[in-house]
């Protein structure tokens, strides 16, 4: 398990960060940022995302 930040806020994410956060969540942040009416939310990055189902195979 690596010590990356696996949550970032709609607010922290950026539209370069598509690696990060998948392009919804590179979106989404990046239309939070520009003032586009976004419900608050949250991303859950790729790496998090990869981890659980790595953990979690059968």
């Amino acid at each position: 398990m690596s010590n990356q930040k696996w949550v970032y806020l709609f607010e922290e994410g950026k539209s370069d960060m598509k690696p990060i956060l998948g392009g919804k969540g590179a979106n989404l942040a990046e239309m939070t940022n520009i003032g586009l009416p976004v419900p608050p939310g949250f991303t859950i990055t790729t790496e998090a995302c990869n981890e659980y189902l790595a953990l979690n195979q059968e």
